[in-house]
């Protein structure tokens, strides 16, 4: 029982460690890289009104975000495979399945430009894995050194 709840703790972990990154870039992005754009956004709760702030951002505002998210799949990724301890690969495709659906979602409540779409479905998935294969192989357990 043990081995099932570690790797569902790393999952979540992995997902709480990515949406932190996530927050942190974006909020960077809205505050030092576009504060323009982030003054526009602030405070507004109207759907609508994002909207059409999203529509009038910059694409490096977005290519900011895709950045965001590539550092936080990394970093997800890599915290659920040390936490698992397992090989790397299945925690992250877990973990990146689970990011590129929260990716969609956000798409589907403020449609972004078609390219931000195909990114959402690359750059996730591909991110969460390259942050498992960061983790240092262990030596098996059983292996021995020759002098």
């Amino acid at each position: 029982m043990w081995p099932l709840i570690r790797s569902v703790l790393a999952v979540i972990a992995g997902f709480v460690a990515a949406s932190a990154v996530m927050m942190v870039v974006e909020t960077a992005n809205g505050r030092l890289l576009y504060p323009e754009l982030g003054k526009r956004a602030e405070g507004v709760t109207d759907i609508q009104e994002i909207k059409a702030i999203l529509a009038s951002a910059p694409t490096g505002a977005l290519v900011v975000v895709i950045v965001g998210w590539a550092l936080g799949g990394v970093a997800g990724g890599f915290l659920a495979t040390l936490i698992s301890r397992k090989p790397p690969g299945g925690h992250a495709l877990v973990l990146g399945a689970l990011l590129t659906l929260a990716g969609v979602a956000n798409n589907l409540m403020l449609p972004p430009p078609f390219w931000f779409w195909i990114a959402t479905f690359v750059v996730l998935p591909l991110a969460t894995y390259l942050g498992a294969r960061l983790v240092p192989q262990r030596a098996s357990a059983g292996a021995t050194t020759s002098r």
